[in-house]
């Protein structure tokens, strides 16, 4: 499995098995000028984090676990949720507060496409933690 950012060159690849394979807490796959892709993993009990892309939308399919997903117009009031597991996908609007936690017994694996993309070409992060210090420097 390719394990660097094969963007923007063009790409074809089995994205079950990236999903699948993908060990990192995010990992961008393929960044180009309109779109990025992204693989996740998130341990047992953990989550993507609160969080929202005021000028992007979200697309997220669920290849491995269960999930469960919250959504909402303030990140006070997430009004939205569902159970989710293998096979089903997340569309998730511009400027809306999200989180996915993982309610399993195994790694939920999951992939993202981002348009425009959310994160720097080559985008690893190994955990949830390096994620979310990326995220502060990334914001502030």
């Amino acid at each position: 499995m390719a394990t660097t950012d094969q963007g923007p060159e063009p790409y074809v690849a089995n994205i079950e098995d990236l999903t699948i394979e993908n060990d990192k807490f995010r990992q961008a796959a393929w960044t180009g000028s309109n779109l990025q892709l992204t693989l996740m993993s998130i341990a047992v009990g953990g989550e993507i984090g609160l969080e929202k892309h005021d000028d992007l939308d979200q697309f997220l399919r669920i290849e491995q676990g269960r999930a469960r997903v919250v959504m909402g117009s303030s990140k006070d009031d997430l009004e939205h949720e569902w159970e989710a597991s293998d096979d089903f996908m997340i569309l998730i609007p511009g400027g809306t507060w999200h989180n996915v936690h993982n309610i399993g017994d195994v790694p939920l694996k999951i992939y993202s496409l981002y348009a425009p993309p959310e994160h720097p070409h080559g985008t690893v992060h190994e955990t949830y933690e390096e994620a979310m210090e990326a995220e502060h420097e990334h914001h502030h």
